[in-house]
């Protein structure tokens, strides 16, 4: 595939780079998907510089920091707003911007990123929840009404990934006790890294899962599969 990189850090160049480096084209654009405006132009550079858009993977997504968690009560409204834009919100912009070419085209393949909290609630953090719920029905939705046009649109679900934010929250010496606890959930005791999110993705944007429409794909580690208790 030609991958088109999106990030509000120029650091997506290296991520274009790296593609590059592994013998693909790709290039770098930068535009904040929680902005309508700037996502249209995104998706008129990329049509303009390749000709069409065939797989749209919407993987932006912010959480709320540890020290602004509160509950709905306490919960502040400017901090509700940031969240549902960028992690629901631009859902809707990117598609709404990808789907009219795809339609045309009756072929298109949409990725959507939600987590395990879009299926199981979570306390102190209920705009991430109601995001990533919204994340699951609005790619199931996506699916009813463009699958008659042979657009597949799926979502995934990862569990706790380790990335830089993780590891600084969860996963570090200093922390070693909420990072237990936070595994004692997961029967596979470890977090995802996201070369274990990656392959779900790539199957649902290959022919091999062609078939495959409205689905939510797990990658948690069992999270989901129930807590094991032993009463």
């Amino acid at each position: 595939a030609v991958v088109v990189v999106n990030d509000i850090h120029e650091t997506g160049e290296l991520t274009s780079e790296e593609i590059r480096q592994l013998g693909r084209e790709s290039l770098f654009l930068r535009a904040d998907v929680s902005n309508r405006a700037e996502v249209q132009r995104m998706v008129e550079q990329a049509d303009q510089r390749f000709g069409r858009i065939d797989i749209l993977v919407n993987n932006a997504g912010i959480g709320t920091a540890a020290e602004h968690r509160r509950p709905i009560h306490e919960f502040d409204e400017a901090e509700w707003h940031r969240i549902l834009n960028v992690d629901l919100n631009s859902l809707y912009y990117c598609c709404r911007a990808v789907s009219p070419g795809m339609v045309a085209r009756r072929a298109g393949n949409i990725i959507n990123i939600a987590s395990v909290m879009g299926l199981v609630p979570i306390r102190r953090q209920i705009p991430y929840a109601a995001a990533k719920a919204g994340v699951i029905n609005f790619s199931r939705s996506a699916a009813l009404e463009l699958g008659p046009f042979g657009i597949r649109v799926n979502a995934i679900a990862p569990g706790s990934t380790l990335t830089e934010g993780t590891r600084t929250l969860f996963y570090n010496p200093e922390r070693k006790a909420l990072a237990e606890s936070l595994l004692s959930h997961i029967p596979l005791g470890r977090p995802a890294t996201p070369e274990d999110i990656a392959p779900a993705a790539l199957f649902l944007a290959s022919p091999d899962a062609s078939y495959i429409t409205g689905a939510v794909i797990t990658v948690d580690g069992g999270w989901t599969a129930g807590f094991a208790r032993d009463w």
